[in-house]
């Protein structure tokens, strides 16, 4: 036996000393993985062994000494000898599993090829439309647990339309490359990080019961909840029916589980900075606060969820965001609808007013107990929604009230929406979902969505209807899918995808524009979308 053992040791620090003279980092650490399996297996078996042996000899002999006979202790050198190699293989493991793959980031990759038919009615009863938008969107998410209860996560993005764009180059006055929608639009070749945020988590706070998790960054706040069954996508934490834009800030959660017995209960604060209100880096005082019209735009809110199953949910949110912004003036004369003189529109942004919204949803996944499995894989939602403006005081002599004014006016207005949609198992494929969601929003609906993943512009923001049905298929398993999409929307006002003040943001209804002016060709009456694309994960 010790021999063997002896042997054992013998090849495998030769097998180890071959690999590190002549293989790569990544094959000595794959060879010396299989000798440490290969000793670890036959250290515990020479200890069965040995304890085996032990009891037949207390059995058969007991009265006899229990010092260490000579056997015994070459036994147990040889064990000592075999854990020491051990330990030594270890420390070369982590060594090379530093250097490789094992304690660096952890990647994955999201990558979709899309073409979409676009096509708008316009006011004055004109068409606009693009037969095939081709884009490429990228997505390389990355991770790394420091501990256990500290960890790093974040997302490369590119988003990007085939070959060049020929519409105007990001010098100019478009706001492609805005910072809230800086992922999602579809441009240049620019990878750009989408999130990166620090994660903490333990199981207890202040000494009670309650798991909580903090984190700061670049947050994701994008394809939240809702939203994501139609993008197939895990949610993330905002309610995406007033909320859906790339932000920095932070947020916290804590686990209500225990304290109240409700299944899956939590609530989450959130805090962050849509706008920073900084003078460049060579200016007389870099980074000072600057002598523009606008102001920081921070939001705050409060995301609570008292109840899930994963069967029955239930969620609300309300936020609140300041120092909201449009551009100075409007480039049409509010008189006779066309265009402004030239020099005189001034597409600069200033600060108006600050707004509240509100949204609470219900969730079933899994229709009735037992009814049928199409209906035990199928799933419903209906989420509510309001928006409430808060214009500040003061004059702005860009105005028809000669106040500053929120959506066309310088009092508090309030909009609403609906959005219900339901998902279902393919009616071709076993692992498919398809499904069917209506959305509508009322004249003086605001939510903060420009980042919704849809061409024609956010649905959820629609100022009247919105219908859209989707198909999504597995090519390759979950790797590689395939979706086709059909957007649908009816606006009965203007100013749905404008920002917040008069200037891009007043609700005109659409049948009382004037025809015949710019302002009646450049407002969108009916909007469609058709997607279809090919997606990898992995």
């Amino acid at each position: 036996m010790n021999n063997r053992i002896i042997s054992s040791v013998v090849a495998a620090t030769f097998i180890t000393t071959g690999a590190f003279a002549d293989g790569t980092l990544l094959q000595r650490f794959e060879s010396m993985e299989k000798e440490m399996t290969a000793l670890k297996a036959e250290l515990k078996a020479i200890k069965a062994e040995n304890a085996n042996l032990s009891t037949k000899l207390t059995v058969s002999t007991p009265a006899e000494p229990k010092s260490p006979t000579v056997e015994s202790k070459k036994e147990g050198s040889s064990s000592a000898k075999i854990d020491e190699t051990l330990e030594d293989l270890q420390d070369q493991i982590t060594s090379i599993n530093k250097r490789t793959n094992g304690n660096t980031l952890k990647w994955d990759v999201d990558f979709r090829t899309s073409v979409d038919n676009l096509n708008y009615t316009m006011a004055d009863g004109s068409t606009q439309k693009n037969n095939a938008v081709f884009s490429n969107r990228l997505w390389l998410g990355m991770s790394y647990a420091a501990t256990k209860e500290l960890s790093f996560v974040g997302q490369l993005a590119y988003n990007k339309l085939f070959g060049q764009r020929s519409y105007s180059p990001e010098d100019t006055l478009t706001t492609d490359g805005f910072d809230w929608v800086s992922s999602e639009s579809g441009y240049n070749d620019t990878l750009r990080v989408r999130s990166a945020y620090f994660f903490y988590t333990d199981d207890e706070f202040a000494g009670l019961d309650i798991p909580w998790t903090f984190s700061i960054g670049r947050r994701p706040s994008t394809e939240g909840h809702l939203i994501n069954f139609r993008d197939d996508l895990k949610a993330s934490s905002p309610m995406a029916h007033t909320v859906n834009v790339e932000f920095d800030g932070a947020s916290a959660k804590f686990g209500m589980e225990e304290l109240t017995g409700l299944n899956g209960s939590y609530f989450k604060l959130c805090a962050g900075r849509g706008m920073s209100d900084a003078e460049p880096r060579f200016s007389p005082a870099p980074y000072g606060t600057s002598h523009s019209n606008t102001n920081s735009v921070d939001m705050a809110g409060i995301i609570i969820v008292p109840y899930d199953d994963k069967q029955y949910s239930t969620g609300f949110q309300y936020t609140y965001a300041n120092n909201l912004i449009d551009t100075v003036n409007s480039p049409f004369n509010p008189l006779t609808g066309n265009y402004l003189a030239p020099g005189l529109y001034d597409p600069s942004f200033k600060s108006v007013g600050g707004l509240h919204t509100a949204t609470a949803f219900a969730m079933l996944n899994g229709i009735g107990e037992g009814l049928s499995d199409f209906l035990d894989d199928s799933m419903i939602f209906i989420s509510g929604a309001m928006s409430k403006t808060d214009p500040y005081a003061g004059t702005d002599t860009n105005t028809m009230s000669g106040q500053r004014e929120m959506l066309g006016s310088a009092e508090s207005k309030t909009g609403y929406s609906y959005w219900i949609g339901t998902q279902f198992p393919s009616l071709i494929s076993d692992e498919g979902r398809w499904g069917i969601e209506f959305n509508h929003g009322s004249q003086y609906w605001r939510p903060i969505t420009y980042a919704e993943d849809t061409l024609i512009g956010s649905k959820l923001a629609a100022r009247g209807d919105a219908y859209e049905i989707y198909f999504t298929e597995p090519l390759v398993d979950d790797i590689l899918t395939f979706q086709l999409r059909y957007t649908y929307i009816n606006y009965d006002y203007t100013g749905s995808n404008g920002f917040f003040g008069s200037s891009s943001g007043t609700p005109m209804a659409i049948s009382d524009l004037p025809s015949g002016t710019n302002m009646s060709a450049s407002a969108v009456d009916k909007a469609q979308d058709i997607r279809a694309y090919i997606r990898y994960k992995f």
